[in-house]
C-alpha cells in the first residue's frame, strides 16, 4: 500500500534522544514528528495524515470521523484503550499494538519495588549519605524492618507473559507462587498453584498485579479485598492504575491493615497534587517508567517498524481490530 504521510504525535516517551526515527523515516515519503500533541492540535496535525503513530495520544470516534485519509494507526504500547477501536474499525482503519516488548524490564520493576521495601536499600543508603553509620557505635545498623522474601507466598493477579516471567523470578527467590488465572491447573507450571480470587487475597504475602484495565478489573483492590489481606502484605502494582481503589489503598495503608505499596502506576498521570496515596504510609511511587529501560525501547521501536512495514505490504501484523 502506498501512503504519502505519517504523523508521530508524540514521541517523546519512547525517543526522548537516545533513539531515532530513520527506520520509520525510510517507509513513507513524509514523516512529521512531534514530541507531545496537546488535545487541541490533535486534527490540525493529523488531518492530511495517511498513518498516525500514537502513543498516549487519544484518538475517539469523533476525532476519526475527520480524518477521511487515515488509513493505520500504530500504537507505540501494548495497551490501546487510548482509542476508539470500534470506530476505527468501521471506518476501514488499522490500528496496531505492540505486545510483549517489555516483560523482562517490569518483572525486573516488580522485584525493584520489592526488594526496596523488603531491604530498605534506599532509605538506608541515605542514612550513610547523612552520617549516621559513621557517627554508629556498632558496625552496622538499620531502624526499619528487614524481611527475607525466601519462602514468602507470591501471588499474581493475571498470568500472561509478564505475570509468568514474575513468577519465575519468585520461584528463584525461593518463593511459593500462587495465581489467579483462566488457565486450568493442569496447564501451568508445576510450582503455580491455581487459586480463586478471595484465596489469593487471603494467601498472598506479596501480592503483583498482572491483568488487562477492563469493566472487571477496575477497582478490583478496593476496600472488601484489602480487608482480606495479611497486616504484613505487599502490594505491587505494574499494570494499570485503576484496577487499584487508591483511597481505600491509601486508608489501608495508613491504618496499618496491609504493611507497603510498590505502585508504578497511578489512576491519573501525572498524579494530581491531591491523590492520596501520594501521602500514604509505606507507599512507594515510580513514575510509570517500568516499560522504559532503553532495550524495552528498542525492541518497541524495532516492532512498532514491522508493524508499520508489514501494513504497507499488505499484511497487516498485531492488528487489533481483527479480534474487536
Amino acid at each position: 500500500m502506498k501512503l504519502n504521510k505519517t504523523v508521530i504525535l508524540d514521541g517523546f516517551a519512547l525517543n526522548p534522544g537516545d533513539l531515532d526515527w530513520t527506520d520509520f523515516e525510510s517507509l513513507i515519503p513524509k514523516c512529521e514528528i512531534y514530541d507531545f500533541t496537546p488535545q487541541e492540535l490533535i486534527l490540525e496535525r493529523s488531518k492530511n495524515a495517511d498513518a498516525l503513530i500514537t502513543n498516549k495520544t487519544p484518538l475517539n470516534a469523533e476525532n476519526l470521523s475527520k480524518l477521511p485519509k487515515l488509513k493505520y494507526i500504530g500504537v507505540l504500547a501494548t495497551g490501546y484503550n487510548i482509542i476508539d477501536v470500534e470506530a476505527a474499525k468501521k471506518r476501514g482503519i488499522v490500528v496496531t499494538n505492540i505486545p510483549s516488548y517489555s516483560t523482562n524490564s517490569v518483572a525486573q520493576t516488580v522485584f525493584a519495588h520489592l526488594l526496596n521495601i523488603t531491604t530498605q536499600v534506599g532509605y538506608h543508603a541515605r542514612q550513610v549519605r547523612e552520617g549516621r553509620w559513621t557517627r554508629n557505635r556498632d558496625f552496622c545498623f538499620w531502624d526499619k524492618p528487614l524481611i527475607e522474601i525466601h519462602g514468602l507466598t507470591m501471588g499474581i493477579i493475571g498470568l500472561g507473559h509478564i505475570g509468568m516471567a514474575v513468577a519465575e523470578i519468585a520461584r528463584s527467590f525461593g518463593m511459593k507462587v500462587i495465581a489467579e488465572t483462566s488457565r486450568k491447573q493442569e496447564e501451568l507450571p508445576e510450582f503455580v498453584r491455581k487459586v480463586n480470587r478471595e484465596e489469593l487475597f487471603r494467601e498472598s504475602d506479596v501480592l503483583s498485579i498482572h491483568c488487562p484495565l477492563n469493566h472487571d478489573t477496575r477497582n478490583l483492590v478496593n476496600a472488601e479485598r484489602l480487608s482480606l489481606m495479611k497486616p504484613s502484605t505487599i502490594l505491587i502494582n505494574t499494570s494499570r492504575g485503576p484496577i487499584i481503589d487508591e483511597e481505600a489503598l491509601a486508608k489501608a495503608l495508613n491504618e496499618e491493615k496491609i504493611y507497603a505499596a510498590g505502585l508504578d502506576v497511578l489512576s491519573s498521570e501525572p498524579p494530581k497534587e491531591n491523590n492520596p496515596l501520594l501521602t500514604a504510609k509505606n507507599c512507594y511511587i515510580t513514575p510509570h517508567y517500568a516499560w522504559a529501560t532503553e532495550a524495552a525501547r528498542k525492541r518497541l521501536m524495532d516492532i512498532a517498524v514491522k508493524n508499520f512495514k508489514a501494513f504497507l505490504e499488505g499484511k497487516a501484523m498485531n492488528d487489533v481490530t481483527i479480534s474487536t
